[in-house]
């Protein structure tokens, strides 16, 4: 197949769930079709960018289009579009050269289908889809903002998220039903969308992780030879958390984590600590250190802090998508306690393979139990490892891979699949 992937904002490096996700489903299509990324950014052009991206996907075009990226520069232009009907999660992301670029290779018919990444790209995709085109949909993003606007604390911050909800929530619908099929990354998400149009038309490819990678933070049993959790007996119990902290949705998590789950922890276990792990900590974030609470900022890997964590949570009560760092931390043999929303669409199951826990006390408790209970904590690291093996990038990129052969093929393939199920295994 030709593929044309058309991203916004620069994918190296790879930093972010979304990132992690795309960057792998692309490389894996890479090495089967002749692949094209179309990878437009704003801000200071970026040469050393435009450089590394070809060196890690050949073919990659780049476009700079110099859009606001700072703070006050957004502000301003997002002043300029609050009268536009698209959210300004789309609009800040549309650019004429893209919109041309795109538009000439479709009339061209370069390629045997098109994947429009994130909502944010598709304003720059015709009106007329010459190509048969794919919408990739990490989030539902109006029920995204919808929980934003429900928890956000400061007045305006809140009537602007809103003003997006709304905008948002009219822009998907429309959105959804002008790409020829739409694909999610949970049922979940599936099933939200499905409320916006023919249910037939969205297919479901789950969210991975790469084995090898994570794999690589468990030992030898000596008596089987098979890989198992590095043991975090005889450390001071660590309780770790794994997002980028400029982010919404992870600010919240770990403020609500600190000031009303946390201190229930560290009367139960003294000797607990809790690291935040993640690029760009807002400064919300920073003022959350304490003597037991860590605040790392930008880390080289995430992987020696997935050895070192006794215990990885999730406290998450906005954002939506799922969440790419319950299966890295379960795929290096870790107990996860969660909230629902934290692990909203991924296939794990409670009590079984992970904790939830959407009151406070709750989780507190699970995380307790997990840090103090050896033989239960070992149970759960056994299976979210055996869950996450089922989810390698490359068996996921098999069913994305399928999906976009049956939009290349058209309306009769298509019409073969009426629902694709979120499992790989399916």
């Amino acid at each position: 197949m030709r593929i044309l992937w058309v991203k916004a904002g620069k994918l190296l490096p790879v930093d972010t769930g979304g990132k992690i996700r795309s960057y792998n489903l692309l490389r894996q299509l890479a090495s089967h079709h002749a692949l094209t990324l179309l990878s437009y950014y704003g801000g200071e052009r970026d040469e050393q960018y435009e450089r590394e991206i070809t060196e890690h996907l050949p073919g990659a075009e780049t476009i700079h289009t110099g859009a606001p990226e700072t703070t006050l520069a957004q502000a301003g232009d997002y002043l300029r579009h609050l009268f536009s009907q698209a959210p300004y999660a789309v609009t800040k992301f549309t650019s004429p050269r893209v919109k041309s670029r795109v538009k000439s290779w479709m009339d061209e018919r370069r390629f045997d289908v098109a994947v429009c990444d994130f909502l944010s790209a598709s304003l720059n995709f015709p009106r007329e889809l010459s190509t048969p085109s794919v919408l990739f949909q990490h989030n539902v993003e109006s029920a995204l903002w919808q929980r934003q606007a429900e928890h956000e604390p400061n007045l305006l911050k809140r009537i602007a998220f809103k003003l997006e909800a709304a905008k948002m929530s009219r822009y998907e619908r429309a959105a959804v039903n002008r790409f020829q099929q739409i694909i999610a990354v949970s049922e979940h998400d599936r099933v939200l969308m499905s409320e916006m149009t023919d249910a037939a038309r969205i297919s479901v490819v789950p969210t991975g992780v790469d084995l090898s990678q994570y794999r690589a933070a468990k030992v030898a049993d000596a008596e089987t030879s098979e890989l198992q959790p590095a043991p975090v007996e005889g450390r001071a119990p660590l309780v770790v958390f794994l997002g980028s902290m400029d982010w919404e949705a992870n600010i919240d998590g770990v403020e609500y984590f600190c000031r009303d789950i946390w201190p229930r922890v560290l009367s139960s276990v003294p000797g607990a600590r809790f690291r935040i792990v993640g690029r760009n900590p807002h400064p919300q974030v920073l003022r959350l250190a304490s003597e037991s609470i860590e605040v790392t900022g930008t880390v080289p890997s995430v992987v020696e802090h997935l050895r070192e964590a006794t215990v990885v949570i999730v406290p998450l009560r906005i954002g939506g998508g799922t969440r790419l760092k319950i299966f890295e931390a379960m795929a290096t043999g870790r107990a996860v306690v969660s909230t629902t929303i934290g692990a909203e669409g991924l296939d794990v199951h409670h009590g079984q393979d992970i904790l939830l826990a959407d009151d406070a006390v709750e989780f507190a408790d699970s995380v307790i139990t997990l840090l103090t209970d050896e033989e239960k904590r070992k149970h759960f690291e056994r299976a979210a490892a055996q869950l996450a093996a089922q989810y390698d990038w490359e068996v996921v990129a098999r069913r994305f891979e399928e999906m976009l052969a049956r939009v290349a093929l058209g309306a009769d393939a298509l019409r073969e699949v009426e629902s694709v199920p979120a499992s790989v295994n399916a």
